[in-house]
């Protein structure tokens, strides 16, 4: 299994019956092919549409109807499409469940850069911005490192997307759990020890007695 398609398996876990859930661009889009059975979740796109679905075959692909990133998306029967008005008046009203979004850099006090690399050309912040700060809950979905270099840090050195603590880091190597004492390591992906993952994270990690065995087909 590669590290993508163990972050989106381990982060469809988090997902409750009924929720109306934003997927972020990039590696989140993929946690809504993981959906555990019987879990059935409402996915908002920032673009304008709330029952956004995978294509559930290539070639039904058609240029109107996109996620925010712009991949061919499809929809379930009794979907809602709306213009970005509406659709950030979902997000900033407080009305998604739950935001899963990727990451560049996460910081021990729990905060998220993930809109901006000073330099580099960029489209913008999307609504990453409201997203953090306007979903009932936050989990970011990234790869523990970039290039070797940890992407848990003690302060993020990229532009901060919002002050809010997010709620779960899921990466392919561990469940981690900011909170008002620090970051806590929850779980550890199977393949990996806590040794492992201590050496790939810069920031302090509070390692409690009970750290769990990450299940992926629960």
């Amino acid at each position: 299994m590669d590290e993508k398609t163990l972050i989106a398996k381990r982060v469809a876990q988090e997902l409750r019956d009924g929720q109306l859930v934003n997927l972020g661009i990039g590696l989140p889009t993929l946690v809504a092919r993981y959906l555990p059975a019987g879990v059935n979740v409402f996915f908002q796109s920032e673009n304008g549409v709330i029952g956004m679905t995978p294509l559930p075959e290539a070639g039904l692909a058609a240029d109107a109807l996109t996620d925010a990133g712009g991949t061919p998306t499809s929809i379930v029967p009794g979907a809602a499409a709306f213009d970005s008005v509406s659709s950030f008046g979902f997000i900033r009203g407080g009305h998604l469940d739950v935001t899963v979004l990727g990451g560049l850099q996460v910081d021990e006090k729990g905060q998220l850069a993930n809109w901006m690399v000073p330099g580099k050309m960029v489209p913008g912040m999307g609504g990453a911005m409201d997203l953090v700060s306007g979903a009932k809950r936050v989990i970011v979905a990234m790869t523990h490192t970039a290039k070797g270099e940890p992407k848990i840090i003690p302060s993020c050195q990229l532009p901060l997307t919002s002050v809010r603590r997010v709620d779960l880091i899921v990466t392919e190597m561990a469940v981690i759990e900011p909170t008002e004492e620090g970051l806590v390591l929850r779980e550890v992906a199977p393949g990996f020890t806590v040794k492992d993952v201590l050496a790939a994270t810069a920031a302090r990690l509070i390692v409690p007695a009970d750290v769990k065995t990450m299940a992926l087909d629960a």
